[in-house]
């Protein structure tokens, strides 16, 4: 009775006319400033805050949360048809989403990405009603050497997702690592491979980096031999919706997906990207499809965008009840409900049940304004794979100057993608695909960070991270995805079987 109770509280809230406009208002603009590059989620929450001084707080939270997870959504628009993820965790949709629209499928894979994100999103909103308080406690329960386990499993499923192979995928990560260390060591206070450029100091733009890698190098490699779109010469609506067998291969990966993504979700520190990797990882192992994946197979869109928003949805759970932000986005929305004299944490429900349940209610009205505003735009979005090249190139270059300048005004910044371009431009020749490094360049500085916990908590004791259960069991399943990934399973146990004989 409870929770009926907690859901027509938060129906009573969520419902008013105000709070579906600006719900609706949210969603609209996060997607499309998820569309342009280099600007993302954490951009458009921060330029919206300032208006969100003027609304009531649960009408402010709606909004804010509405441009969140619309943001993380139009980012897969963008990988999809330009191979350019407009957030960090939409990279692992370039792998199959892009392929598939160079075949011709963009519109599919459009409506396969509408899909799983919202069935994704219901998932989250149904684990966040169902064990919040409970997934709050289980949360708490990691410590420093929990996380780094994560952090390393979540690299080495980063790592075996690549298409050529996880010992080129390793590779990248590690780059990738290496590329994060750059910068001012946050304990020592030294600075660290920076090659005496002060502007290194800070460390290099995540920004700089994704759209470099992905969108200036794409644009390179398709200069060399593209004289026509991909999107073909007709479109269709019959052509956008799955066929009968493409719904059912779609159904358990969406399951997965969402399950990976609801886990990870409520775990600071993690969150979508992490989400997306491993899930894209364990399907790309156990999916009975997996020789497809990396050359456009559906399930490859249906997995990660379902983690993604699962994940996006359930990040709210530490946020709001262990007052413990996420991410950085997750940072503003408690700025902003501190603005509004509310504070975060294990007494929020019960103080502020209407605002709480008003926000969890308020996430099936934005998915579900998500999917009626995004299925009718599938055509106009799969029409710019018709412009012709030479429009379209500069254009899509001088969005990601423009979004890369935008986030510090500095031409540095566009200097140093561009260079990032023709890197990922030569790593590509060579088949090294630049999704693990990008992922290896967003982990490892955090999970340097809670590496240095860990043994500062343990005394200098290594030990630590076999001696929790809960790291010894990460750590194994991380090394099983290695071992599995470099000898099949098949070879490996017939080698055990004749060594016993």
């Amino acid at each position: 009775m409870d929770l009926l109770a907690n859901i027509a509280l938060g129906l009573e809230t969520a419902a008013t006319p105000t709070n579906l406009f600006y719900c609706f208002v949210g969603v609209l603009l996060g997607t499309f400033i998820g569309v342009l590059p280099g600007v993302g989620p954490l951009a458009a929450v921060a330029m919206l805050l300032p208006v969100s001084f003027y609304l009531e707080p649960s009408t402010a939270l709606v909004m804010l949360a509405g441009v969140y997870y619309g943001a993380e959504y139009g980012g897969s628009i963008a990988s999809i048809l330009l191979n350019i993820p407009g957030t960090p965790s939409s990279s692992v949709t370039c792998i199959d989403g892009y392929p598939m629209a160079r075949q011709g499928r963009a519109g599919l894979a459009l409506f396969a990405t509408s899909v799983a994100s919202f069935f994704g999103a219901i998932v989250g909103v149904i684990v966040i009603v169902l064990l919040a308080p409970r997934l709050a406690e289980f949360a708490l329960l990691f410590q420093p050497a929990e996380y780094f386990s994560v952090m390393v499993l979540g690299l080495i499923a980063a790592s075996i997702v690549s298409s050529t192979g996880a010992l080129r995928g390793l590779m990248m990560v590690c780059l990738g690592v290496l590329l994060g260390t750059i910068g001012v060591d946050v304990n020592s206070g030294e600075t660290r491979f920076t090659g005496g450029i002060p502007e290194l100091r800070d460390g290099v733009s995540l920004v700089v980096v994704a759209m470099g890698l992905f969108g200036v190098s794409e644009v390179m490699v398709s200069l060399r031999g593209a004289t026509q779109s991909y999107a073909g010469a007709k479109l269709s609506w019959r052509g956008f919706f799955p066929t009968r067998a493409e719904w059912l291969r779609s159904v358990f990966p969406a399951l997965r997906g969402s399950a990976t993504g609801s886990f990870f979700g409520t775990l600071p520190g993690t969150g979508q990207t992490v989400a997306s990797f491993v899930g894209y990882a364990l399907e790309k192992r156990i999916n009975k499809n997996k020789a497809e994946f990396g050359n456009g197979a559906i399930e490859g869109v249906v997995v990660p965008e379902a983690a993604n928003n699962a994940a996006a949805q359930t990040a709210f759970i530490p946020t709001l009840t262990l007052g413990i932000p996420g991410s950085t986005t997750m940072a503003l929305m408690i700025g902003a409900l501190m603005i509004h004299g509310i504070t975060p944490g294990p007494r929020l429900i019960s103080d502020h049940p209407d605002l709480f349940w008003g926000l969890i209610v308020s996430f099936l009205f934005g998915n579900m304004f998500l999917l009626i505003l995004n299925i009718p735009l599938i055509g106009l979005w799969v029409r710019l794979l018709r412009v012709p090249h030479y429009y379209l190139y500069p254009t899509v270059i001088m969005m990601i100057c423009v979004g890369v300048y935008g986030i510090s005004n500095s031409l540095k910044d566009v200097w140093a993608t561009l260079a990032f371009g023709v890197i990922g431009y030569v790593l590509r020749l060579f088949r090294f695909e630049p999704a693990p490094m990008l992922i290896g360049f967003v982990l490892g500085p955090m999970m340097e960070e809670f590496f240095r916990r860990a043994m500062l908590l343990s005394r200098g004791d290594p030990m630590v991270f076999l001696e929790r259960p809960g790291s010894a069991v990460l750590l194994a399943i991380g090394a099983l995805l290695l071992l599995f990934s470099t000898i099949s399973p098949r070879r490996l146990f017939g080698a055990v079987f004749r060594r016993r004989s």
